[in-house]
């Protein structure tokens, strides 16, 4: 990572891992209740199970979007691909497994930051003229979005811990 860089990649790491101005993921996610996971709640589109689920396969993407693995990125239908059917996990261990898989995507994100002599603003060759400091941005600000969401739904459902 260039020195210039160093500063900014600091403040993309933070930004990431949220908590600052709002509860970090850590927080929202902690002590949910199974049972509640896969309640849609009166007028509100999707369950927690469905928010999780969607943040996990939207960074993912974004991930193999910037670093894209062996055979290139492979586009996904909007909206089908992103947000699953089902209110409800598919399995016991959907829900941990999602939120073990958010902390290492996020972790992979971040190493690409800080890769020696990384360009932050260098168009990808592929895309539309994006780059990793618009896709690290994009990862924090669709998170914190529905991270928010999650506080929302856990309030109504009356599990906020806060």
């Amino acid at each position: 990572m260039a020195d210039a860089n160093a500063g900014l990649v600091k403040q993309l790491i933070a930004l990431l891992k949220g908590g600052q101005a709002h509860a970090d993921f850590e927080t929202a996610v902690k002590d949910f209740p199974v049972e509640l996971r896969g309640v849609v709640v009166d007028k509100l589109p999707y369950s927690a199970w469905q928010i999780l689920e969607h943040m996990r396969f939207t960074q993912r993407d974004i991930l193999d979007f910037s670093a894209p693995p062996t055979g290139g990125y492979q586009h996904h239908a909007w909206p089908d691909a992103y947000w699953p059917k089902s209110p409800e996990p598919p399995s016991a261990h959907a829900w941990d497994h999602a939120i073990v898989e958010i902390r290492a995507d996020r972790a992979k994100f971040e190493a690409l930051l800080t890769k020696p002599n990384v360009d932050l603003y260098k168009p990808f060759m592929w895309g539309e003229g994006q780059n990793l400091l618009r896709e690290a941005l994009l990862i924090a600000d669709h998170n914190a979005y529905h991270l928010g969401e999650l506080i929302v739904l856990r309030r109504l459902l009356g599990c906020w811990h806060k």
